[in-house]
């Protein structure tokens, strides 16, 4: 069995390979630096015995202060860029799409953005805006950082109760860009004092974080020359950031790909890379 573990700022993502070929994933919240007590209980959690993992994968956090042995195990550790290129591809090879040159965009607590060309990868930009932002905002304007909560306001809400649409400023639509896009995030609330309701800045909110990282990976890709942009990072597990970027990419031409699992990437792109380096 081989098995790998992406040590996030929020989350750690753990996924394990069986002989047969059957994965298996799981996460839990990141509690403090990688030690190895801390590696067999992330483990165990997943109902796996550290010493009959062959080669373990670390990548994130602070994977390089771990030893090269763990007992039997081999720990292979393996950096953040090359985990989330080889991550996006493979998720997008399961979900039966073409991937070899894309764009994959990690859209954790805050935003990577890396090209991935065949088993080439380099980063290309990013942004401090993403689920750490969305609950940092979240605490303040809505008072909860439950991503269940902020998804159920978000879907119920209008975020043009609290940002203002094109419709509003210039009265109509905008090349590609509807009458109903967003002209100014938060924008209703800068021109006077309004009551918002509680799902409408939680849709503006969501729309906000959205908006930013989808208009960077188009960019990016049009500047990389990739025509496909695969997202990964557990803020697409809520359905009301992945309709923002769905929009967004729809608007600008450039569907974005949003696999199943989208969370676990960045882990996996680890575990098929110390695969793939296995000799042999």
């Amino acid at each position: 069995m081989h098995a790998a573990i992406d040590f996030g700022i929020s989350n750690t993502d753990a996924v394990a390979q069986a002989a047969d070929g059957t994965l298996r994933r799981w996460t839990q919240p990141t509690d403090g630096p990688p030690t190895p007590a801390l590696i067999a209980q992330i483990l165990a959690n997943g109902g796996i015995e550290l010493g009959i993992v062959q080669r373990l994968a670390v990548t994130g956090g602070r994977h390089q202060e771990l030893p090269a042995q763990l007992g039997t195990t081999a720990v292979i550790g393996v950096g953040e860029v090359p985990a989330i290129g080889r991550g996006g591809q493979v998720l997008a090879e399961l979900a039966g799409h073409a991937s070899a040159s894309a764009l994959v965009v990690s859209a954790g607590s805050g935003t990577a953005v890396v090209s991935a060309r065949a088993r080439a990868y380099a980063h290309v930009t990013g942004s401090a805006v993403g689920g750490g932002t969305l609950l940092g905002l979240a605490r303040l304007l809505l008072g909860t950082v439950d991503p269940h909560e902020i998804d159920a306001l978000a879907r119920n809400g209008d975020p043009n109760g609290a940002d203002l649409s094109l419709a509003d400023v210039v009265g109509g639509p905008i090349g590609r860009l509807p009458a109903s896009a967003t002209a100014v995030n938060f924008g209703r609330l800068a021109r006077q004092a309004l009551d918002v309701r509680r799902e409408d800045l939680a849709a503006a909110l969501v729309t906000l974080v959205g908006q930013v990282i989808a208009v960077t990976a188009i960019n990016a890709a049009r500047a990389q020359q990739l025509e496909r942009v695969i997202v990964i990072g557990h803020l697409t597990d809520m359905p009301s950031v992945r309709n923002v970027l769905d929009l967004v990419g729809d608007w600008y031409g450039l569907p974005l790909t949003l696999p199943a699992d989208a969370g676990y990437g960045t882990a996996l792109g680890a575990l098929f890379a110390a695969i793939e380096q296995a000799p042999g």
